[in-house]
């Protein structure tokens, strides 16, 4: 076994699921500490010249899901180029990667405030990781009237999850509403274009059938920096204000890359 980085354990991937030619999901087993739905890990492999390649990735799957919180899932995309996306795609069942033992993020239920009732999950591409964790959490459904899930993509290949999500669709009981949508290509089943411009345009609302307030509505942006960036004018446009600990407010963001 290689030294490892400080913070490193080892884990063995158990599943591979693929997606795209490009976008894959691993399932690995690590002894880690405890984690929040929402938050995110490190991942890390050793080149053959010996230098270690790292990355943070969220956790897909909620820390209380039936297999327990040493059983990871990681929604992964291949970066042509990458030193270590196109490692972690050569990962094959009962292989070996190394996971940040500590998780951490602040993307989670604690860090939304108490008086917010509907939660907006804007997400592009892998992003949507963190937000289906945030979905299987018991909490999330019993103490929202609504949640808004929103996946763009590029094209409709890329909406994974789609049973996991119609699972979770059924459990909610009316209170999900999943919004896809797709950028370079038509589709029936999605709407067709960026988050920014869907959302300032209120084609979003209307396709969500969930009104916003200032009082009741909560957004967490995840996703690529363009999108956030892009998103959160639009919101302080609409009047909501970036949340702070120190400030309560009604938008916060994570940037994947």
């Amino acid at each position: 076994m290689p030294v490892l980085p400080h913070g490193f354990i080892e884990g063995r991937v158990t599943e591979r699921i693929d997606w795209t030619a490009s976008v894959f999901s691993l399932k690995v087993e690590a002894p880690i500490s405890t984690y929040v739905a929402g938050q995110f890990t490190k991942l890390a492999l050793q080149t053959t010249s010996g230098e270690w390649c790292r990355g943070a990735y969220s956790f897909v799957n909620s820390p209380n899901h039936q297999t327990g919180y040493q059983t990871m899932e990681f929604l992964l995309i291949t970066v042509p180029g990458g030193k270590l996306s196109p490692r972690l795609n050569a990962l094959r069942k009962d292989d070996y990667v190394y996971v940040g033992k500590q998780p951490s993020g602040f993307m989670t239920l604690d860090e939304i405030p108490t008086a917010m009732k509907d939660l907006w999950l804007l997400s592009t591409g892998t992003a949507i990781g963190p937000f289906l964790a945030i979905l299987d959490e018991q909490l999330t459904q019993s103490r929202f009237e609504n949640v808004v899930l929103v996946h763009a993509v590029r094209t409709e290949a890329e909406l994974v999850y789609k049973s996991k999500i119609e699972a979770l669709i059924a459990r909610y009981q009316g209170k999900l509403h999943y919004v896809p949508i797709v950028s370079r290509e038509d589709s029936t089943n999605a709407l067709r274009g960026r988050i920014p411009a869907l959302l300032s345009s209120g084609e979003l609302v209307k396709k969500s059938q969930v009104k916003l307030t200032r009082e009741n509505s909560f957004f967490y942006l995840c996703g690529n920096p363009s999108m956030v960036h892009d998103t959160s004018e639009v919101l302080t446009d609409f009047g909501y204000h970036k949340h702070l600990r120190r400030k309560s407010g009604q938008f916060s963001s994570e940037n994947y890359w």
